[in-house]
Parts: C-alpha cells; sequence; structure tokens
C-alpha cells in the first residue's frame, strides 16, 4: 500500500514536471503589452520596465517564445489602448465587476488591498463606507478599480486627479482630505517624493482585489489559456513566490484555489493562536486534506470576500445562507446547517415586532453588508436600514441605542456579543425573520467538477461520522 501510494506521488511529481516544463505550447501569435508606473508592480527603473508583473510576464514569454516589449503609459491610456487594440494585454489589472466582461484574463499574481489614507495628525475618523461618504473631498484615478468601485456605491464626494503622486501631493498639502491606495504602493511613492510613510495613516480597509493580466477579447483563448498554465507553473514551482518576496516583501500569493471566510464564530473565526478556526472550517480543512489541496483559508470582511467570489474565478466562500436572491449566483457544497434569524432589539428598549409592517415603522434596523438578511429586507422594501461590514460595529450601535434592532443570526450572536463584553440576557430575539441552510458557495466560474468532489467529499464526511464529530466539538449544548 506504502509502495503503491508512493508510485503514484513520483508519477504525479513527473506529470507536473513535464506538463509545466514542456517546450509546447508554443505559437507564433504577436502581442502587445501594456503598463503604468505602479510601484512595486510595474515600474521604470534605469529605463527598464520590473516590478513582479513584468517579471512573471519575462518568465512567460521565454516558456512561450513570445516577443517580450511593453509600453508603458499613464493608466487611463493604457486602459483605453488595450480595449481598442486587438491584441493587446494589461498589466497589473484588478478583475472587477465593471471590467470583468470588457476582457479575458490570466492569473491571479497577486491580492492588493485598498485602504482610505488621510493626512497624520489629520483629527477624522473612517471606520466605514457611510463614514467616507460624509468626508469633504476622496481623491480618485479615473478608471482604477478601486474608483469604479466607490463610484458603484453612490459616492459623490470624489475628486479626480491625473496619478498617485499628485494625490499624495494634495492629500499632504490638504487639499483632499482621504486618497485610496495599497501600503506598499504608498510606501514606495512617498519615498520617491522624499517623504516618510508615516506622514500618512490608513483609516479603513475598503476592499481587497486580485491582480491579473488583462487581454483584448480578441485574443484567441487559447493563447489566454497558455498564460493560465504558466502562471499556474510559476506558483507550483515557487517562482512567483520568491518574486513576490523580492517586490512585494511577502510570501503569500494567491493559491489556485482561493478560499475565504469571515470573523463568524462559531462558524468560523480568528483564534486565540492566530489560526482560522470554527466549525464551517473544520469541515473545509477536512474536504481540501481528503483531496490534497493545501490552500490558505483568508480571513476579511464579508462584505470584501462576497464581491470576490463574485467576480474571481477558482474562488470558494463560506460559510453561506443559500437563499432564492443567490441561488444562481454561485455554486453550492453541502449543506453543512440550518440557520434562524432574527430581529433582535436592545432588552430595556420597550420595542416590540410582531410582523414585517412593524419592522419597517422602526426608525432604523442595522444590517450587515452582503448578509443575505440585508438582502432580503432591501428585496422586502425595507427604507430604514443602516448598513456596513462589521458585525462588531452594528452590534454596538444596537447596544448604544443607535439603532432600533440589529439582523443577526441565533447561531453567532451571542459570540459577537460576548466580544464587546455583552450578553444575550441583554437583548431580545423580538421577531423570526427567515430559516436557511449554510452551504460552501463556488464562484461560477469555477469548474464544475472541482464543485463536485468537494460535495462527494462532503457526504462522505456526513456518512462515515467525521460531521458528527466536529458538530459535537463546537455545539454541544444543541446535541445534549
Amino acid at each position: 500500500m506504502k509502495k503503491s501510494f508512493f508510485f503514484q506521488l513520483i508519477l504525479i511529481s513527473v506529470i507536473w514536471f513535464y506538463s509545466c516544463n514542456d517546450e509546447e505550447p508554443q505559437n507564433d501569435y504577436s502581442l502587445q503589452f501594456y503598463t503604468e508606473q505602479y510601484k512595486p508592480f510595474n515600474y521604470l527603473e534605469a529605463g527598464e520596465v520590473t516590478g513582479l508583473a513584468p517579471e512573471v510576464l519575462k518568465e512567460i514569454c521565454r516558456s512561450l517564445s513570445i516577443d517580450y516589449e511593453v509600453k508603458v503609459f499613464d493608466w487611463n491610456e493604457a486602459y483605453s489602448k488595450t480595449l481598442e487594440t486587438s491584441n493587446a494585454v494589461l498589466f497589473s489589472t484588478v478583475l472587477n465587476a465593471e471590467r470583468k466582461d470588457l476582457f479575458k484574463w490570466a492569473g491571479p499574481l497577486a491580492s492588493i488591498d485598498w485602504f482610505f489614507y488621510s493626512k497624520a495628525g489629520n483629527p477624522l475618523k473612517v471606520n466605514s463606507l457611510e463614514d467616507a461618504k460624509n468626508i469633504g473631498k476622496i481623491g480618485v484615478i479615473n478608471d482604477y478599480s478601486i474608483t469604479q468601485y466607490l463610484e458603484g456605491k453612490g459616492f459623490s464626494n470624489l475628486i479626480y486627479i491625473d496619478d498617485i503622486e499628485e494625490a499624495f501631493s494634495k492629500l499632504l498639502n490638504g487639499e483632499i482630505d482621504l486618497f485610496p491606495s495599497d501600503r506598499l504602493t504608498t510606501d514606495a511613492i512617498l519615498d520617491e517624493m522624499g517623504y516618510s510613510p508615516y506622514n500618512v495613516k490608513p483609516q479603513f480597509r475598503v476592499l481587497t482585489d486580485l491582480i491579473y493580466f488583462a487581454f483584448n477579447k480578441n485574443i484567441p483563448d487559447e493563447v489566454v489559456s497558455d498564460f493560465q498554465h504558466e502562471i499556474d507553473c510559476l506558483k507550483e514551482s515557487g517562482t512567483l513566490k520568491l518574486l513576490s518576496q523580492e517586490f512585494l516583501q511577502t510570501s503569500d500569493v494567491p493559491g489556485s484555489l482561493l478560499i475565504y471566510t469571515e470573523e463568524y464564530p462559531p462558524l468560523t473565526f480568528l483564534n486565540s493562536y492566530g489560526e482560522v478556526s470554527g466549525f464551517g472550517t473544520n469541515i473545509v480543512r477536512e474536504i481540501m486534506k481528503r483531496n490534497g489541496i493545501y490552500e490558505k483559508i483568508n480571513l476579511n470582511q464579508w462584505r470584501i470576500g462576497y464581491e470576490l467570489a463574485l467576480n474571481n474565478p477558482n474562488f470558494c466562500l463560506f460559510t453561506m445562507d443559500r437563499t432564492e436572491i443567490r441561488e444562481n449566483l454561485f455554486q453550492w457544497v453541502g449543506p453543512l446547517g440550518a440557520n434562524k434569524t432574527y430581529l433582535f432589539t436592545k432588552r430595556e428598549s420597550g420595542i416590540t415586532i410582531n410582523s414585517i409592517d412593524d419592522a419597517k415603522k422602526l426608525s432604523s434596523i442595522g444590517t450587515v453588508s452582503s448578509w443575505f438578511s440585508d438582502q432580503y429586507l432591501r428585496e422586502l422594501g425595507f427604507s430604514n436600514i443602516v448598513s456596513d461590514g462589521d458585525p462588531l460595529l452594528m452590534t454596538d450601535m444596537l447596544m448604544k441605542g443607535e439603532v432600533d434592532a440589529f439582523v443577526c443570526s441565533s447561531l453567532t450572536f451571542s459570540d459577537i456579543l460576548e466580544e464587546l463584553n455583552f450578553n444575550m440576557s441583554q437583548v431580545t430575539a423580538s421577531y423570526e425573520l427567515m430559516s436557511s441552510d449554510f452551504y460552501i458557495a463556488f464562484s461560477l466560474n469555477t469548474p464544475e467538477s472541482m464543485v463536485s468532489q468537494w460535495q462527494q467529499t462532503f457526504n462522505d464526511i456526513k456518512n462515515d461520522g467525521t460531521y458528527e464529530s466536529i458538530e459535537l466539538k463546537w455545539f454541544p449544548v444543541e446535541l445534549k
């Protein structure tokens, strides 16, 4: 048995070696590569284009026998030229809702966290998107992914600026109040301008994005597939990790399968050892272990993970309630369990809710952005919703009397309250809003074969008693 397994391991390694090192496929397709100055992802140094993406591109072009020639433009021009030029490739490019159907994609190479930056010493506080909407002026660059995101969220206080250097100059001079940027680019541009990174401070994480090569839609699918194959090989060989260490000072690169979750105890959360844990996490790890998958589980805000899952291929997000609104937006593995959602009120508030109409008459109801309950209330025509991506913030608003009710599941609300030094005796489950099952969700452009394999493995976990053991670990009271 051991010899058989060892032989299979060698065979898999040999197959991978040849699939990633065979000189085929090659093609004589001519591509034009466009980029911008965006250090450390792509930039000019001594007249040469370098950075994470150009160095990855050199490896790909060498392997595929494609001529390597990169032209550097301002972002707006590079973006427009790629849309207009039939053989153009744009990098480094974020895949988002506004762009995903405009290009073909290969990647991802890296992830990028966008923060609102303010000038150090500025007393303003930004804890949510709603806070940012009430700030005087937010500088943005036209056609940047973060700009498209903020425009889509209804921001009306955006000031359009030509480039990053000008944006930070205006921020430091007090001409704008906030500018969205990532840490690495912020540090690099401030250093070039003669400033310290400590001259600015991050206020709030707005979004996480994934970076790709974007191809004009006229480029043949097989060329894009060749690029994707080479990127996957660079991940497997460790080359992308080494390049990431060199240019981004991190060895954390996106896997072939991207797995995200949120702080939602006891289903998913960061434990005292700094590890992602919980009921749902244990199930996902067991499925990966049985399939020989060793990908990192990323913990992020739900609204950020949800946005990524809607747009990116090979993406897994858990745990997610399967609702009518979401049914056709994802592929599903499960169900992992059942969940009841209530309108919770502060016990001493005296508020009673006996119907949906009663709830609509409240001054305000707190919800968490992208949670199924937020979507459900909006579908029912609620106009008194106050939402944010952080359930701790919304719970705190409930306990401070800043919202009349907060929508949350009975499964997790106790843990959220406890983290804020409250307990369930201080709240009332005033109205049961819905009952639903929760699942592991996959993006629509994840291979169906992968989703099917996960479902089969989950079925095996239930049939052999492992599921019951995991359930007992996390929900001992409910099983007595």
